[in-house]
């Protein structure tokens, strides 16, 4: 919480939320960090695909109703979803968490997955997001949001691996206008846990990669974002991306005081809009 009040930001995305129906855990937040001076009256979260029964065996081990069995890994549903608490009015939201992962244009789904499974397999592990930030003039800024998967904890199938590449990757489609769904229209923002560093670590790179050097958006911050000690060391696995028309001002990267609160630092983005 030092971080946050640190920063002061005007919207802030977490990662690694509970969710409850009528957000209670995140409005206990949002108030601990009011008592503090820092408001933001305006609080969002879809329900994750963490936890989520799909009523099938997704990792083929013979056993149901475990934790990789749901649509996104978790214990229960809800688990480990995403959230943003804002200073200005969130006017509404798109969630494309129920789109399946076989609806990607070239998808590259595990070799082991079955017709059964593909049917009911969502691509987002906690969620793909699309939330309009209502600004002062009356314009929309978009937040693009997600939290990939980890591209391990897997087996030779690569699952996970597979999994982070492909929800990655649906954001450039998504940009380029090759899903089913209408592209943002005005300035946005990309915000997002990709769990997966551009160049070190386990994970195929060219979803990530592609994201970074795509010419609809700015790559402000480029240094690590999470220290995971031993021999994978410090990760750049978290991202803000804005749109090439804001003009960015400053970036930052923020870490906890104590290592035990985080292995994620706290990024930031300071943008002017056009």
């Amino acid at each position: 919480m030092a971080g946050v009040l640190q920063v002061r930001a005007d919207v802030l995305v977490l990662a690694g939320v509970d969710f409850d129906l009528e957000l209670r855990a995140l409005n206990g937040f949002a108030e601990r960090l009011a008592q503090h001076g820092l408001g933001f009256p305006y609080r969002f979260a879809f329900a994750p695909n963490a936890g989520l029964p799909t009523g099938l065996d997704m990792d083929n081990n013979g056993r149901l109703a475990e934790p990789r069995d749901a649509q996104g890994y978790g214990r229960f549903a809800g688990q480990g979803g995403m959230a943003i608490l804002s200073r200005l009015p969130l006017d509404g939201g798109q969630d494309f968490s129920d789109f399946l992962w076989k609806d990607l244009p070239g998808a590259i789904l595990p070799p082991d997955m079955t017709a059964e499974q593909m049917a009911v397999q969502r691509l987002a592990s906690v969620g793909h997001w699309n939330v309009a930030l209502r600004l002062p003039d009356g314009n929309a800024l978009n937040l693009l949001v997600w939290a990939a998967t980890p591209p391990v904890f897997d087996g030779p199938e690569d699952r996970n691996g597979r999994r982070n590449h492909d929800e990655a990757a649906f954001w450039a489609q998504y940009l380029a206008g090759a899903l089913p769904f209408v592209p943002p229209d005005g300035s946005f923002i990309l915000v997002g846990q990709s769990n997966l560093d551009p160049e070190r670590g386990d994970g195929r790179r060219q979803a990530i990669k592609g994201l970074l050097t795509n010419p609809l958006l700015q790559n402000p911050l480029g240094a690590p974002t999470a220290d995971y000690g031993g021999t994978l060391g410090a990760l750049r696995v978290d991202v803000i991306l804005p749109s090439a028309d804001l003009r960015l001002l400053d970036s930052g990267t923020l870490w906890p005081p104590d290592a035990k609160a985080s292995r994620h630092a706290l990024i930031w983005v300071d943008v002017a809009l056009p």
